[in-house]
This record gives C-alpha cells, structure tokens and sequence, in this order.
C-alpha cells in the first residue's frame, strides 16, 4: 500500500498498481507499469504473479508429505559395541529430557514440530485468506506473513543438531552417530516450505482489502 486518498470524511487506499507503478521485488525501486525489466537489479517486474498461489500450494503439499516421514523414520543411528539404536524427532527428545537435558529437548521440539506445523498452518492460512472476503485484520496478515519469512532461517535446527553429532560422534567401532532416512525428508519439508512462503505474492494481502471498500477502524 503505497498511498490513500482522502474525500471528505471518507478514507480509501491506493495501491501502486492503482497509481500506475510497479515496485521491483528484488531492490523496491519503483517503476511505471508497462516496464518489463527493472533498470537497477534487472529482475523482471510483475504487478501481480497470478501464479503465485499455485507454486504456494503445490510446495506446501510437498512440505506437508515429506514431514510426514520426517516424524516416522529415525533420524539418528547410534551404534555402539554392543548395541544399535534408532530414534525419531520425538523419541530422542523424550531421551534427552529423560537424562536431564530438558532444555535440549524443548528446543529441539519447539524447533521439529511447534515451528513446523505453525508454518504449514501461517502459510495455507495466507493462501485462503486471500481469495475471500476480509475477515480479519489485513495487518495482522502482513505480520503473519514477516514472521514466517524471519523464522524460516531457524527452521534447519535439527538437521544442524544432527550434523554436529554425526561430525563429533565418531569413535569406529566403539562408537558412532549418523543420520537415519528421517533426515533426508525433513531438510525437504523445511526447503519444500520455504519456497512456498517465498512464492506467496504479499501484495496480493492488500488487494483484498481494497475489494472491501477501505480500512476498518481496528486497522
């Protein structure tokens, strides 16, 4: 939203696309619609990527079906002399609260299930909300929609956990770490995820508020 226009008592908002310019995705400079490439970066512009929430959903469903079988295979393989042990997301963090390291394992939870799951839920909740009539804060989606953008950067966590231990935990035949399969299709969900945040097009947010006639007062 880049402007608003006043009549009278009344208030409406403009859009860039309503004040016939286009904003470059990749550095913001602003330019007048009709131009096909910006002039600073080179991106191509597009006022709208109409396509946009296909990408969205067709890597949210990915997402979502390689997470499942992030929480169901083992994710670490643990050999010792005389015994082999797998564990799952959840079953290592039960074990690492079990001898005493509960902050390990919440951090570990909170970053393999809370943040997931609240993504998959932020971003489908974006995609809907869009193609139907405002029922909620337009703002309350742009912070919702910043916050899955800055915590895709913590999203790895677990797999760096696993890398670690996998580096330190190497004594040959005494004893030794190493990723199991759960690994493999959790760093997909996480990719699958990102890229579906990164496909949705934000500006689209500000145009369903235009089609209800302007700002609530609770915006």
């Amino acid at each position: 939203m880049v402007g608003m226009a006043r009549a009278g008592k009344s208030e409406k908002f403009v859009n860039a696309r309503e004040m016939g310019v286009v904003a470059c995705r990749r550095c913001t400079k602003a330019w007048p619609l009709g131009v096909a490439t910006c002039g600073r970066c080179g991106h191509t512009l597009v006022s709208r990527d109409h396509l946009s929430l296909h990408r969205v959903w067709a890597f949210w469903v990915l997402g979502v079906a390689c997470y499942i079988p992030a929480n169901i295979f083992p994710m670490l393989n643990t050999r010792t002399l005389f015994l082999n042990e797998e564990s799952t997301i959840i079953s290592g963090a039960v074990e690492l609260a079990q001898y005493g390291n509960l902050g390990i394992a919440l951090i570990i939870l909170f970053a393999s299930v809370v943040i997931p799951l609240s993504k998959f839920w932020a971003v489908a909740f974006l995609a809907v909300s869009v193609r139907q009539q405002r029922v909620i804060s337009t703002r309350f989606r742009q912070v919702l929609y910043e916050v899955v953008e800055y915590i895709g950067r913590w999203s790895m966590i677990d797999i760096f956990v696993v890398a670690i231990l996998s580096a330190l935990v190497q004594l040959k035949t005494l004893a030794s770490i190493s990723p199991g399969l759960a690994s493999i299709f959790f760093a997909l969900s996480v990719i699958f995820t990102m890229l579906s945040a990164q496909a949705f097009d934000p500006r689209m947010i500000w145009d369903v508020q235009g089609k209800d006639g302007g700002p609530r007062r609770d915006e």
